[in-house]
């Protein structure tokens, strides 16, 4: 299919691997120029040189903390005008209730609600007067239920999807769209960190916890950034414009619930 976005522009933020890479090689291969962003260099310029070699898209690397305002400011110096913005960012570590201080709730909320909300901000206006914008914003699965550890992330994520419910509304007229992709398990370095570290908690081999994880996925497997990716270029695309304000759940059915 032609998603009919081919020529423009996309920032994806956090994207040198994991989901936020899915999403630019899905919007490459759909002709947009993409803005891809990373913290570590070596990694974003190596996602940069293969997604040019593999889709001959136009590909600008932006090293920057997308948290910070110079990392925003990085990016839109880069891509003045976008067309798609995907909101992504790392989520706090795993740490129970009890264990979470001021300071890191507080790094949570930036990351994960005002960092897009900020970007959101800075953009929605020129996709207005452009009579075109896509704005997805990467969230997960924990924003509709709850995961053990994961409680700073989940509060974030479902404040920045609260916030941006009637935000998505008051733009729509425009043919500009906000919509949350919420991921379940996907085979991606945060998810091997984790079982990891609860491999090492329960002193078992790092494959017995995989299996556990994977046995818990009606769909029996782990998600891959490749289908992840598709799924976002789609919601950007120019045929996804009667749709906002929407949470599209890909957990290879986890989450048991009739609506």
């Amino acid at each position: 299919m032609d998603l009919g976005i081919a020529g423009r522009t996309a920032i994806i933020c956090a994207s040198s691997k994991g989901l936020g890479r899915g999403c630019a090689e899905a919007l490459a291969e759909a002709g947009c120029t993409v803005v891809i962003n990373g913290r570590d260099g070596a990694t974003l310029e190596e996602t940069a040189s293969q997604i040019r070699a593999s889709y001959g898209a136009k590909v600008v690397a932006v090293v920057a903390d997308v948290s910070t305002r110079a990392g925003q400011d990085a990016l839109l110096a880069a891509a003045p005008e976008p067309d798609i913005l995907v909101n992504n960012n790392g989520g706090p570590p795993p740490k129970g209730f009890r264990d979470v201080t001021r300071e890191a709730l507080l790094e949570g909320v930036i990351q994960n609600m005002a960092t897009p909300i900020e970007l959101t901000q800075r953009v929605v206006d020129g996709m207005i007067a452009r009579k075109f914008g896509r704005i997805v914003n990467i969230t997960s699965m924990s924003v509709l239920t709850p995961l053990t550890g994961l409680d700073v992330s989940s509060g974030a994520r479902a404040g920045l999807t609260a916030f941006l419910a009637g935000v998505s509304r008051e733009v729509a007229h425009a043919n500009v769209t906000i919509n949350n992709i919420l991921p379940g398990m996907f085979d991606t370095d945060r998810l091997k960190g984790s079982m990891t570290k609860m491999a090492a908690l329960r002193n078992v081999p790092i494959e017995e916890m995989a299996k556990a994880r994977m046995a818990d996925v009606p769909a029996k497997r782990f998600g891959n950034a490749e289908e992840f990716g598709k799924l976002c270029a789609f919601i950007a695309s120019a045929h996804a414009g009667y749709i906002t304000g929407q949470n599209f759940l890909i957990d290879g059915g986890v989450f048991k619930g009739a609506f």
